[in-house]
């Protein structure tokens, strides 16, 4: 089973999702990837705030932004909306199972609420985890 974690840039709540899924997770039949609806040409780039964080909590957030397409979505069996701004209906004719978990984003400069949405992401790959067998 292939899932892909989604959000708009694929900068914070994308990446964080499947880097915490790829270290949590045993079931090595299970992969996962991220990738963002739309390129930030402005901030190619994961925040530092977000890598700087994620370090401190062990994780190692990896790779550059990449934009969802119609090509890459079709090799998915799984789609996790991690974002607040994206609605399922956008993936109407998705044959897998979609996921929304409705995260907000925040400003890369604000730490705090960086740590809490980390936080929030953290406690949703580490359920869904747990119940992967209800979803092979």
């Amino acid at each position: 089973m292939k899932i892909v974690f989604v959000c708009k840039h694929n900068r914070f709540r994308s990446k964080v999702a499947e880097t915490i899924f790829n270290k949590l997770n045993k079931n090595k039949s299970v992969m996962a990837e991220s990738a963002g609806l739309v390129p930030d040409s402005a901030h190619p780039y994961v925040a530092e705030s977000v890598i700087k964080i994620m370090d401190e909590m062990g994780y190692k957030v990896g790779g550059k932004p990449r934009q969802l397409t119609r090509g890459l979505l079709e090799g998915f069996d799984m789609l996790v909306i991690v974002a607040n701004d994206i609605d399922k209906q956008f993936f109407h004719d998705f044959s897998g199972k979609i996921l929304q978990w409705d995260i907000p984003d925040c400003d890369q400069a604000d730490e705090k609420r960086i740590r809490e949405i980390i936080d929030k992401i953290e406690g949703k790959v580490r359920g869904f985890v747990e119940s992967l067998n209800n979803y092979i």
